[in-house]
């Protein structure tokens, strides 16, 4: 019989910015004995946070006392085809997630740009993907199975407790543990990606145009530079499958996108002076393509260069703005910033805690490589925002 495990440890998040030392770790690997932890913790009165896959950049998962890793409760427990509807164990990663529900012939709506999370730590946190009409993945859920404080385990949809339903959609863990989403899928799709160089202020002009005609869109923009690097992604019928071939694939996601920008990084934490110039340079190296993929492939990329990120919603109108100001501040500071920044776009939703709650968004997210002092910039950026309605993610 399995049975929830327990051990104190020692916890670091992806990044590396956060850490913590609990005085326990426990792993249950049923819902049952998460409740029985929980419950435990209760009448002792513990604090108790849980834990995905550590990539939020803040201290959310950081835990003194009791901390809960979900990583043995994984898996889908059951489908219905007709509807598309999964449920699916809260400590699942996305990794494992999306061909798992290739092979069902179903695909989320939606995904962000990695897949290294969990589910339950993905939909908590409000995770978005980018689209104009689409809302982040908490959008998809249509039932929660919640441990909550006094170890009830407990379902809620919008038919069943909805006020706890509405809370947790996006909870950051502060009602309960989630042990289990109901999400409504769709029929698995391809989508085609176009990926184009430009200039930051052709991107800007023609962007409500592209917003319209394309299912997804992002864009990097490249500091010190005019350059940017336009994404889109749309529905492809299933005679178009044509994924990037091997060999360009290893170029341009492993050597280029991992390998080469760690070194670069590297040489921009050793040598500041160089930055400019070394984007300059990165910004000419990415070529256009054009490919057709299952849509889970399009949608994330493995990244294995450490960086720490701060990522604000704005109104679609005060994303030019926004990019005028940090430009000048980068200029008028002498900052050094080897990373892009990530530009995408969400639909509104209802979700009491989403940043896309009641309007829809652009979202500017800014990274700074692990080994470099992020604090000015993120201070300036966050400065900057907080003039424009932004809502932290």
């Amino acid at each position: 019989m399995n049975r929830s495990e327990t051990r104190p440890g020692h916890w670091r998040n992806w990044a590396g910015n956060q850490s913590a030392a609990p005085i326990e770790i426990a792993t249950p690997a049923r819902v049952d004995e998460l409740a029985n932890v929980i419950g435990r913790a209760a009448v002792a009165g513990r604090r108790v946070k849980a834990v995905g896959s550590g990539h939020s950049f803040s201290g959310i998962a950081v835990a003194d006392d009791l901390q809960i890793h979900l990583e043995r409760l994984q898996g889908i427990t059951s489908v219905d085809r007709e509807t598309g509807r999964v449920r699916v164990l809260a400590g699942t990663r996305l990794a494992d997630l999306n061909p798992l529900l290739w092979t069902l012939g179903l695909a989320m709506p939606n995904l962000g740009d990695i897949d290294a999370q969990t589910i339950a730590g993905a939909i908590a946190t409000g995770t978005h993907g980018t689209g104009a009409g689409l809302p982040g993945l908490a959008a998809a859920v249509r039932a929660i199975r919640i441990v909550t404080a006094d170890g009830r385990d407990r379902w809620c949809s919008p038919g069943v407790e909805p006020d706890l339903f509405a809370a947790a959609r996006v909870g950051l863990g502060a009602l309960g543990v989630i042990a289990e989403y109901e999400i409504a899928c769709l029929p698995a799709y391809l989508l085609r990606a176009r990926e184009e160089p430009a200039r930051l202020g052709d991107a800007l002009d023609g962007l409500d145009a592209r917003l319209e005609a394309h299912r997804h869109l992002e864009f990097y923009w490249f500091p010190h530079t005019d350059r940017v690097q336009i994404k889109v992604n749309d529905r492809a019928p299933e005679a178009d499958f044509a994924p990037l071939p091997r060999w360009r694939e290893r170029v341009d996601d492993d050597l280029l996108t991992n390998v080469l920008f760690e070194r670069i990084n590297r040489l921009a934490a050793a040598r500041p002076t160089l930055t400019p110039r070394i984007n300059q340079i990165s910004a000419r190296a990415l070529s256009a393509r054009e490919y057709v993929d299952r849509s889970y492939r399009v949608f994330c990329t493995r990244r294995s260069v450490r960086f720490v990120e701060s990522e604000y919603a704005v109104p679609r109108a005060a994303l030019v703005p926004v990019l005028t100001e940090m430009r000048r501040w980068i200029d008028r500071s002498g900052a050094t910033l080897p990373f892009p920044v990530e530009v995408r776009f969400a639909a509104a939703d209802d979700i009491w805690l989403s940043t896309g709650y009641d309007r829809g968004n652009a979202y500017i997210a800014i990274h700074q490589y692990h080994r470099l002092d992020h604090r000015p910039y993120f201070a300036a950026f966050e400065a900057i925002v907080a003039e424009h309605a932004g809502r932290p993610h």
